[in-house]
């Protein structure tokens, strides 16, 4: 056997005291025990109410995302909708204008086809589908595209809205399809 394997371990030796920091720490008094209890029932509070909040925030978004999913959970049929109600004007539009004299029939037809388109604007806005016509309001990027810019008519400021292409289209609030628009320009100095 070697040398350091005949010599007893330090610790096991007779006599011999234990070191410093291996002695019993003193027990704390009732009084510094009660503050310490104290500060650890006010840590936890401190953490419980936290958690707490963190979960009032949790259920309050789920709460907005599911509302949010219910109310827009039909926006690409709604874009696809208001697709079929915008075509349904285009006939309108292409129809011949009343006229004196004209076949009773034709009339009858124009009035069943804006009969049609009243009840389909209807249904769509009983349902969170909104048409506007900016049509001399001002221009505003966030509901209208811009295809054109023409000079300011006399007493039309710049940058209204002079004449609407399509309508923009809103659902629930939340815009659908902008408007496309034709603006009234800055006249040249």
């Amino acid at each position: 056997m070697s040398e350091n394997q005949d010599k007893p371990a330090p610790e096991t030796v007779a006599g011999a005291e234990p070191p410093p920091e291996a002695a019993p720490a003193a027990e704390p008094t009732p009084e510094e025990r009660i503050v310490a209890l104290e500060a650890e029932v006010a840590a936890l509070k401190d953490k419980w109410l936290r958690a707490e909040a963190e979960m009032q925030n949790l259920r309050a978004r789920t709460q907005r995302d599911v509302a949010d999913a219910r109310a827009y959970a039909a926006q690409k049929f709604a874009r696809d909708v208001v697709e079929a109600a915008e075509n349904l004007r285009r006939g309108l539009d292409a129809m011949p204008a009343k006229q004196e004299g004209e076949p009773e029939v034709l009339g009858k037809i124009r009035d069943g086809i804006e009969g049609v388109e009243r009840s389909f604007l209807g249904i769509l806005e009983r349902n969170g589908v909104r048409r506007d016509d900016p049509t001399g309001k001002p221009f505003d990027p966030d509901l209208h595209q811009a295809m054109a810019e023409q000079p300011a008519p006399e007493g039309v400021a710049p940058g209204t809205v002079t004449a609407c292409w399509t309508p923009a289209w809103t659902l629930n609030g939340r815009l659908l399809k902008p408007a496309m628009v034709v603006v009234a320009q800055g006249r040249a100095t």
